[in-house]
């Protein structure tokens, strides 16, 4: 079968979607990979929450996939979950989720070992509302800047010195080879990871049977449950808006997940956590949102009490 993949021009999304075409190629399946500049990519020099306002549009990282998909241009697309709305557009669906990978944030630095090692006033660079609110939570006498652009830019500016520190997936770090100033892979419990991170999503046209039955050898079944919690949470508290939200779930003893979960103040002024588990993905993903909400969340996600 001929198989067309949609991706971001990044270095990470290429090595994303090349990846997912090995697998296809080794399954018999001939596969081109197309190369779709989006909305994100375009607009490097504001944050992602104006990016959002100027779009007006959630999928940021997706959108223009997602055009080309309905057109019939490409016939999947090769998306870090995390970029993906809980709730896609009408005429697509999440077809497949590869076994997931390292989900956790971690801490980048040439000078300092660790996030506790930090001086007081230490410039730490981040474009994430999420890690932003959480390490001012944990350490607020640091300094926090704002930090777009790919990996490699990242890591080039924070080798200028001009940060001390960047914070990053460990996901993407770890499949492009670039782990050299990786000095600590950060626990859930100290900085929860968003919602999807570490797992890619394939998405498809909905309905389309040919692509759907060419991908199912790529579904993992523990990365579904995790991320059904998680997407599950994340719809339930509202995941479009702009109040940094953290979710990870991850297999316990006995056949039972746990999910965590994290609703915080964009200062980290203040910070709600919440801890689920059991057999259920929906039913522990709703669970989470619903301990949040009562703990005072609603108030932070403007929600009704």
């Amino acid at each position: 079968m001929k198989l067309r993949i949609g991706s971001r021009g990044s270095q990470l999304a290429l090595w994303q979607a090349n990846h997912i075409a090995a697998l296809l190629r080794g399954e018999g399946h001939e596969v081109e990979i197309e190369i779709i500049k989006t909305s994100g990519d375009r607009l490097q020099e504001i944050t992602f929450a104006e990016a959002g306002a100027v779009t007006g549009t959630k999928g940021l990282f997706t959108k223009e996939i997602e055009e080309a998909l309905a057109a019939g241009r490409v016939d999947l697309a090769v998306h870090s979950l995390k970029d993906l709305p809980t709730e896609l557009p009408p005429g697509f669906e999440l077809a497949a989720t590869p076994q997931r990978v390292d989900a956790r944030d971690v801490f980048v630095s040439v000078k300092y070992e660790s996030i506790a090692s930090l001086p007081a006033g230490a410039v730490i660079g981040t474009s994430s509302a999420r890690r932003r609110a959480q390490l001012s939570a944990f350490r607020p006498d640091l300094k926090l800047v704002e930090f777009r652009g790919n990996v490699d830019t990242r890591l080039r500016k924070l080798a200028e010195g001009q940060v001390d520190a960047i914070l990053l997936a460990a996901a993407g770090l770890d499949r492009l080879q670039k782990t050299e100033w990786v000095r600590e892979r950060i626990a859930p419990e100290v900085i929860c990871p968003a919602t999807g991170q570490g797992s890619l999503g394939i998405e498809t046209r909905l309905g389309d049977a040919a692509t759907l039955a060419a991908l199912q050898f790529l579904n993992d079944a523990p990365t579904r449950f995790a991320i059904t919690a998680e997407r599950t949470a994340l719809n339930a508290l509202g995941g479009g808006c702009a109040t940094p939200i953290g979710a990870h779930c991850r297999a316990i003893d006995g056949g039972e997940y746990e999910i965590l979960g994290v609703v915080a103040a964009p200062d980290g002024s203040r910070i709600i956590k919440g801890h689920q588990q059991g057999t259920d993905a929906v039913a522990i993903g709703k669970a989470l949102a619903a301990e949040l909400i009562a703990g005072g969340a609603g108030q932070l996600l403007e929600l009704p009490q």
